[in-house]
């Protein structure tokens, strides 16, 4: 039985970055060997390393591999090219807000150091990266005991997408109470949506749970609203991309229908999510970019043709959750309910 929840999805030995390419789960367990910035930003983008944390440690270790990679010596020269690097990065995917935390955390060590040699910038920042992922992790732990306050034995959560161990640097947000429940002897039963159009729920989110020996019933999309109907959902928690400093919050297209099916069920709707993925810069749900994927993905989807050539496609990555909605956020330093503003404010000071 492989222990998902402690897999390195993401790794780096100062030469390569490997990552797990997760469009070949849940069939083929594939890692990739990754040495070029381009071939990082084609795995950011399509998805071979997702999930808001994991695509930050990846850039991190990113930009760390590119300013490796770099022949100039003085300090001005070397920035210019570094920053070259990490606006490549930035470019892959603009929802999810860990990507560019990351990237600024990064340069901070650049900007912070300027009188430090470029060689021992170079070591510094591969430092800070893994210093990223070590963060993550007791991050996703510290999330996963405040959420599980939230849960009782026995019974059942309904999530989307995929926000689990394979996502973060371990345990997931989302997923981690549902870890951490297990290995205390609690049994908290999963229903999966399925999540359309490119199945992280049906393909990730089962694996890593069966994976654990978690009790999880896969359903699609469609299905959520019939579940809740007939009682067998006891709570909705979610993962997220980025959360607006009034609460709004975006994850994975489908997760408004999810919350609005929830209200109307009287079920508690919860946004599991790190610091870094709250943007307090962003006012509102409406200011947050909404990525948009290529059409293929859904006539196309796994490479079979679904949908007539040629017709119209309109292919939103993400939708946003307005705070009315949620129910609580859970995060690293605790669990924060309306009103959004002010409570997530405490959570930062």
């Amino acid at each position: 039985m492989i222990d998902v929840k402690h897999i390195e999805s993401v790794t780096f030995n100062g030469e390569k970055i490997v990552l797990l390419d997760q469009t070949k789960l849940p069939l083929e367990e594939v890692y990739l060997e990754i040495t070029t910035m381009k071939d990082l930003w084609e795995a950011i983008f399509e998805l071979k390393v997702r999930g808001a944390p994991a695509i930050g440690i990846a850039a991190a270790y990113g930009v760390a591999l590119g300013a490796s990679q770099l022949e100039e010596q003085a300090y001005d020269e070397f920035l210019v090219k570094y920053e070259e690097i990490s606006d490549y990065l930035a470019s892959s995917r603009p929802t999810a807000v860990n990507l560019f935390w990351a990237l600024n955390r990064m340069k901070r060590i650049v900007v912070d150091n300027k009188e430090t040699s470029v060689a021992d910038i170079k070591q510094m920042l591969h430092k800070e990266a893994d210093a990223i992922k070590k963060d993550d992790a007791e991050i996703c732990e510290s999330i996963g005991e405040n959420a599980l306050t939230l849960m009782k034995d026995g019974m059942t959560v309904l999530t989307h997408c995929n926000a689990g161990g394979i996502a973060t640097a371990k345990y997931g947000t989302a997923l981690a109470p549902i870890y951490l429940a297990k290995e205390r002897g609690m049994e908290i039963k999963v229903f999966a949506d399925e999540t359309r159009p490119l199945l992280q729920g049906a393909r990730l989110t089962t694996w890593e749970l069966m994976q654990a020996d978690v009790d999880v019933t896969l359903i699609t999309d469609n299905m959520a609203a019939m579940v809740m109907q007939q009682g067998k959902i006891d709570a909705v928690i979610v993962g997220c991309d980025r959360i607006a400093a009034n609460g709004d919050t975006a994850n994975k297209i489908g997760t408004y229908g999810l919350a609005v099916l929830a209200q109307k069920h009287h079920i508690p709707f919860y946004v599991a999510s790190p610091l870094s993925t709250i943007d307090m810069e962003t006012a509102t749900g409406a200011e947050i970019p909404i990525e948009e994927r290529p059409a293929k993905e859904i006539t196309q989807g796994f490479g079979k043709q679904t949908a007539p050539s040629g017709v119209k496609v309109y292919n939103p990555a993400f939708d946003v959750t307005p705070n009315e909605l949620i129910t609580a956020i859970i995060t690293e330093k605790g669990i924060v309910q309306a009103p959004y503003y002010e409570s997530l404010q405490t959570v930062f000071e």
